[in-house]
């Protein structure tokens, strides 16, 4: 197939392409900056340069990539603080490009008779606090998410909305879990900020930890990505390793695994003073995500089943 990928640079995309050109299929990889097209070119796709927010240029690249599929995996989340007192603005950048980055994209995917179109989301917190631990696809998100959110979430809706109403085309959106390994910010060697807010021990456990979050190797998910590429059906798909867990169980491993020592640990109370409510939401009462629809319907099995290894194999 002929396949179009936005973000082609980024933490997926790196990963995404060379897997693409391997199972044979022709490769036009976008990005924003020319200094990345050669790297884009090396791993043996096609460049092409432009801002996804500029609607023009967006339809001229892809008109001329002439794709059976195009790949939304567009953000803006370089070193990412960890801080919940700067979430919006850290995310600022990511939700214009899953609204106005999103438009764009479906408009000349639209126009140049694209067939189907996968989407990059988020399965780390954005399922409703309420019910079991782990959710499903079929769940509802957050429908009264913490104020330090509000923007983000509703960017995330605006994407999902507007890849399931595509018309002539077969809409897919991954909702991938916290994203760990090459190329991200938690790596071995990497110079993050996230990393560097838990070792200067900043990034403390609330209350009791039992918020769930659902983490996924960056290998993985680009495995899931080409799987739904190539065979998944229209609809949503949890793309997380198969051990969601509680902040009190992943936040100290993930200490270990970096060198840092263990994460203070503060009253639910004095987590609401130091982050806000949007701390105390993901630290007591965030939901993990099951990947069974996955696994079942795109034959996609991770290679990392579980952050317990993989924070080790990645970070130690």
């Amino acid at each position: 197939m002929r396949v179009f990928v936005a973000g082609a640079s980024g933490a997926i995309g790196k990963r995404l392409v060379p897997r693409l050109v391997d199972a044979g299929h022709s490769v036009t990889g976008m990005t924003r900056s020319p200094d990345k097209a050669q790297a884009i070119e090396a791993a043996g796709a096609r460049p092409a340069v432009a801002d996804a927010l500029d609607h023009a240029a967006v339809g001229e690249v892809v008109r001329a990539a002439e794709p059976d599929v195009v790949v939304h995996q567009l953000t803006a989340l370089s070193n990412l603080s960890g801080n919940p007192r700067r979430f919006e603005r850290e995310f600022a950048g990511t939700n214009r490009l899953r609204t106005e980055g999103t438009d764009n994209l479906l408009g000349a995917a639209t126009a140049a008779g694209a067939r189907r179109f996968v989407a990059q989301s988020f399965a780390g917190w954005p399922y409703a606090r309420e019910g079991g631990p782990v959710k499903t696809e079929d769940d509802p998100l957050d429908t009264k998410p913490p104020i330090g959110e509000l923007e983000t979430l509703a960017a995330m809706r605006y994407l999902e909305d507007a890849v399931r109403r595509a018309e002539g085309m077969e809409g897919i959106v991954l909702r991938y879990g916290g994203f760990y390994g090459p190329g991200t910010g938690l790596a071995r060697g990497s110079d993050d900020a996230f990393q560097d807010t838990i070792r200067k021990r900043r990034f403390p456990i609330v209350g009791a930890g039992t918020g769930v979050w659902s983490f996924v190797h960056i290998d993985d998910a680009a495995g899931a990505t080409l799987a739904a590429i190539e065979r998944g059906g229209p609809g949503t798909y949890n793309v997380v390793d198969d051990d969601p867990a509680p902040v009190v169980e992943w936040l100290p491993a993930l200490a270990d695994a970096i060198g840092a020592k263990p994460p203070r640990r503060v009253p639910t109370w004095l987590g609401r003073l130091l982050g806000g409510e949007l701390a105390v939401a993901m630290m007591t009462e965030a939901r993990g995500a099951s990947n069974a629809k996955a696994k079942r319907e795109l034959g996609w099995e991770p290679s990392h089943p579980s952050w317990r290894e993989g924070f080790r194999t990645a970070l130690g």
